[in-house]
């Protein structure tokens, strides 16, 4: 059994981080696996990553069809906040005729936006008539467009009266979009959809487009032995970070992403400041972080930037007393997976995938949606009782239940298996 994998990049953003965990797990398990990526981005030599724009030229192309996309949909968008939670897919590279694609028996698509694959490459892959499976790590396979729908339920129905953009009404992009792909998705057989979570895979099935198809939720794996516990005073001598210090951590790709709730953390932060119950606690942050976050911030921060460095991660969150996710829309979070997998106990919103990840007031604690006060209790909870409780115990016990590597991917192995015998 041959499975290529298909995603925008190899270790770039979490559905990146996630995918690659997802082939290393069925390849692990001695199965014929290859990474088919637009630019492979780690110095690792991996030969079974394979860059699609593997040349001056290819990688021009990308940017181009990259820039491409942005000039079609910025003057579509209702705001700045919706230009990257929108996607056209209107351009990208054919990879129907690559070898990998050519000889695999099944293909494995993920993230394939910005630029990678346009529908109409997704048409043509879809009529080799191959066995595909497609992990969601978002909402946008079964939308007009958005990666995450919000409070709308349009997609259940057919998309139109889009809230990202600028032009609003019935038959608008997204109304669109949603009928191209209504008609791409039309007479395939041999496809699942695979979302990382129950939510998503709630999501999926009341979506117009793809709850006729096959839907089932697997989880994505997390590395045990990478992602485990340090010993905490040597991980904050090693990242210069005081001993004496109640530290809570706070990571995005991207902070000032509006979805990861960073303006709501604020909040929680100058309560358990107002509240004077963790006076001495500082913010560790880490991420693409806007210039002058710091003056924002109501607690001394040690902002430590992009981490790309996968042992630097561990440390930070064994470094933590708490994790801290204020995300409002989130589907299975490999911060939360790597936090609880190092015995970090997590503080988050009881939305998306969350909940199924965190035990509350077990490994974690899980807030009101959008409650900022109730989201501060939490951290107050979790710095006061998560020694006296053993959460640090329960958090790895969770991720060892359900997120190893050889579980999940036996999960996958049991998919493809079905779909090939169609």
């Amino acid at each position: 059994m041959r499975i290529v994998h298909v995603n925008r990049s190899d270790i770039k953003g979490g559905a990146a981080i996630a995918a690659s965990r997802i082939v290393k797990s069925i390849k692990d398990l001695g199965f014929d696996t290859s990474f088919l990526v637009a630019r492979k981005e780690s110095f690792e030599n991996i030969k079974t990553t394979v860059p699609v724009a593997s040349n001056l030229y290819r990688k021009t192309l990308l940017q181009y069809y990259f820039a491409k996309e942005l000039f079609y949909f910025i003057p579509k968008e209702k705001n700045r906040s919706a230009r990257f939670a929108w996607s056209a897919a209107k351009y990208g590279f054919d990879i129907s005729t690559h070898p990998l694609i050519q000889s695999a028996d099944i293909i494995h698509l993920h993230w394939i936006n910005q630029g990678y694959l346009s529908l109409t490459s997704l048409h043509k892959l879809f009529k080799l008539n191959k066995p595909v499976v497609w992990t969601l790590h978002d909402m946008w396979s079964f939308t007009g467009g958005c990666h995450y729908a919000g409070e709308c339920d349009n997609y259940t129905i057919e998309c139109g009266n889009c809230q990202f953009l600028k032009i609003c009404k019935s038959d608008d992009l997204s109304f669109y979009h949603h009928r191209i792909k209504r008609e791409i998705y039309l007479n395939i057989n041999k496809i699942a959809f695979v979302p990382c979570s129950k939510w998503l895979a709630e999501k999926a099935s009341n979506s117009s487009l793809i709850k006729d198809h096959q839907i089932k939720a697997i989880p994505n794996p997390i590395d045990i032995d990478i992602y485990r516990s340090l010993d905490k005073n040597h991980a904050r001598r090693e990242l210069g970070l005081p001993l004496n210090k109640k530290l809570v951590l706070f990571g995005a790709a991207n902070i000032s992403d509006g979805r990861k709730g960073f303006d709501l953390l604020i909040r929680s932060l100058q309560l358990l400041k107002k509240r004077g119950s963790y006076n001495e606690a500082e913010l560790l942050l880490f991420g693409k972080t806007p210039s002058g976050v710091q003056n924002r911030l109501p607690l001394n921060a040690h902002i430590m930037g992009y981490i790309s460095d996968k042992e630097t991660l561990i440390k930070l969150f064994n470094a933590a007393d708490i994790f801290a996710l204020p995300s409002l829309e989130d589907n299975l979070p490999n911060t939360v997976m790597e936090s609880l997998a190092c015995g970090t106990p997590v503080v988050a919103f009881n939305t998306g995938g969350v909940p199924e990840m965190i035990d509350h007031k077990k490994s974690g604690y899980l807030a009101r949606i959008a409650d900022y006060y109730d989201f501060a209790s939490g951290m107050e909870f979790l710095l006061s009782n998560s020694e006296e409780l053993n959460m640090h115990v329960n958090a790895r016990d969770t991720i060892l239940e359900k997120y190893s590597p050889a579980v999940v991917a036996q999960k996958y192995i049991d998919l493809y298996s079905s779909l090939l015998s169609l």
